[in-house]
Protein backbone atom coordinates (compact mmCIF):
# COMPACT_ATOMS: atom_id res chain seq x y z
CA UNK A 1 0.00 0.00 0.00
CA UNK A 2 1.24 3.31 -1.23
CA UNK A 3 1.21 6.24 0.72
CA UNK A 4 0.90 6.62 4.63
CA UNK A 5 2.34 3.23 5.42
CA UNK A 6 5.21 4.29 7.53
CA UNK A 7 6.28 6.98 9.94
CA UNK A 8 9.44 8.18 9.24
CA UNK A 9 12.16 9.56 11.55
CA UNK A 10 13.26 13.59 10.20
CA UNK A 11 15.50 15.83 10.38
CA UNK A 12 14.46 19.34 10.15
CA UNK A 13 17.29 22.05 8.42
CA UNK A 14 16.12 25.50 8.08
CA UNK A 15 17.58 28.63 10.05
CA UNK A 16 14.03 29.94 10.62
CA UNK A 17 13.07 28.99 14.01
CA UNK A 18 9.73 29.73 13.21
CA UNK A 19 9.95 27.27 10.15
CA UNK A 20 11.69 24.55 12.17
CA UNK A 21 8.81 24.77 15.24
CA UNK A 22 5.73 25.45 12.29
CA UNK A 23 7.41 21.71 10.12
CA UNK A 24 8.11 19.93 13.43
CA UNK A 25 4.84 20.05 14.78
CA UNK A 26 3.20 19.05 11.28
CA UNK A 27 5.15 16.30 11.59
CA UNK A 28 4.68 15.17 15.27
CA UNK A 29 1.15 15.42 14.66
CA UNK A 30 1.09 13.17 11.35
CA UNK A 31 3.19 10.81 13.79
CA UNK A 32 6.54 10.75 12.27
CA UNK A 33 9.42 11.45 14.88
CA UNK A 34 11.88 14.57 14.09
CA UNK A 35 15.09 13.03 15.26
CA UNK A 36 16.86 16.27 14.83
CA UNK A 37 17.41 19.90 13.57
CA UNK A 38 19.67 22.03 12.42
CA UNK A 39 19.92 26.11 11.73
CA UNK A 40 22.66 25.46 8.25
CA UNK A 41 24.49 23.36 6.25
CA UNK A 42 26.74 22.17 8.03
CA UNK A 43 24.86 21.39 10.69
CA UNK A 44 22.46 19.27 8.52
CA UNK A 45 25.47 17.24 7.00
CA UNK A 46 26.52 16.73 10.68
CA UNK A 47 23.35 15.98 11.71
CA UNK A 48 22.74 13.58 8.91
CA UNK A 49 26.11 11.28 9.48
CA UNK A 50 25.02 11.23 13.16
CA UNK A 51 21.23 10.43 13.11
CA UNK A 52 20.96 9.01 9.09
CA UNK A 53 17.13 9.56 9.35
CA UNK A 54 14.64 8.57 6.70
CA UNK A 55 14.15 11.85 4.99
CA UNK A 56 15.06 15.31 5.36
CA UNK A 57 13.72 18.82 5.30
CA UNK A 58 16.26 21.27 3.82
CA UNK A 59 15.73 25.04 3.38
CA UNK A 60 17.70 26.01 0.38
CA UNK A 61 18.88 29.32 1.68
CA UNK A 62 20.85 28.78 5.36
CA UNK A 63 23.79 31.07 6.43
CA UNK A 64 27.82 29.25 6.12
CA UNK A 65 26.00 26.80 3.65
CA UNK A 66 23.36 26.50 1.75
CA UNK A 67 20.41 23.36 1.39
CA UNK A 68 22.02 22.69 -2.11
CA UNK A 69 25.62 22.16 -1.07
CA UNK A 70 24.31 20.52 1.95
CA UNK A 71 22.27 18.27 -0.38
CA UNK A 72 25.54 17.54 -2.45
CA UNK A 73 27.49 16.43 0.46
CA UNK A 74 24.92 14.59 1.93
CA UNK A 75 24.25 12.58 -1.36
CA UNK A 76 28.13 12.02 -1.82
CA UNK A 77 28.02 9.96 1.31
CA UNK A 78 24.85 8.79 1.71
CA UNK A 79 23.38 8.29 -2.51
CA UNK A 80 20.22 6.57 -1.25
CA UNK A 81 19.39 10.07 1.10
CA UNK A 82 15.70 11.43 0.61
CA UNK A 83 15.83 15.12 0.73
CA UNK A 84 13.14 17.42 0.01
CA UNK A 85 14.12 21.02 -0.46
CA UNK A 86 11.95 24.15 0.86
CA UNK A 87 12.26 27.09 -0.56
CA UNK A 88 10.34 30.58 -1.23
CA UNK A 89 8.52 30.86 -4.38
CA UNK A 90 11.29 33.09 -5.64
CA UNK A 91 14.09 30.54 -5.55
CA UNK A 92 12.30 28.51 -8.09
CA UNK A 93 15.95 28.21 -10.07
CA UNK A 94 17.72 27.08 -7.17
CA UNK A 95 15.09 24.05 -6.92
CA UNK A 96 15.70 22.54 -10.08
CA UNK A 97 19.82 22.59 -9.45
CA UNK A 98 19.18 20.97 -6.10
CA UNK A 99 16.57 18.48 -7.77
CA UNK A 100 19.64 17.97 -10.38
CA UNK A 101 21.93 17.19 -7.16
CA UNK A 102 20.07 14.40 -5.91
CA UNK A 103 17.22 16.03 -4.02
CA UNK A 104 13.85 14.00 -4.32
CA UNK A 105 10.99 16.87 -4.13
CA UNK A 106 10.54 20.12 -2.96
CA UNK A 107 7.91 22.48 -1.26
CA UNK A 108 7.36 25.50 -1.85
CA UNK A 109 6.86 28.78 0.79
CA UNK A 110 4.53 29.52 2.33
CA UNK A 111 3.87 25.61 2.65
CA UNK A 112 0.40 24.04 4.54
CA UNK A 113 0.15 20.94 6.44
CA UNK A 114 -1.34 18.29 3.55
CA UNK A 115 1.27 19.96 1.31
CA UNK A 116 3.81 18.82 3.28
CA UNK A 117 2.40 15.54 4.75
CA UNK A 118 1.70 14.21 1.08
CA UNK A 119 4.97 15.31 -0.19
CA UNK A 120 6.69 13.55 2.63
CA UNK A 121 4.36 9.76 2.24
CA UNK A 122 5.49 10.74 -1.90
CA UNK A 123 9.29 10.65 -1.22
CA UNK A 124 8.78 7.74 1.55
CA UNK A 125 7.54 5.65 -1.09
CA UNK A 126 10.05 6.30 -3.98
CA UNK A 127 11.86 2.60 -2.91
CA UNK A 128 8.45 0.90 -2.91
CA UNK A 129 7.79 3.07 -6.62
CA UNK A 130 11.43 1.72 -8.03
CA UNK A 131 10.72 -1.64 -7.14
CA UNK A 132 7.32 -1.66 -8.62
CA UNK A 133 8.98 -0.29 -11.73
CA UNK A 134 11.85 -2.84 -11.75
Amino acid sequence: MLGGSRMARILIADDSVVIRKTLKKILLRAGHQVVSEAENGYEAVEAYRSTQPDIVTMDISMPMMDGIDATEKIMLSFNDAKIVMISAVDEKNKVFEALERGAKHYILKPFNENTVLKIIDVVLDYDKISELMD
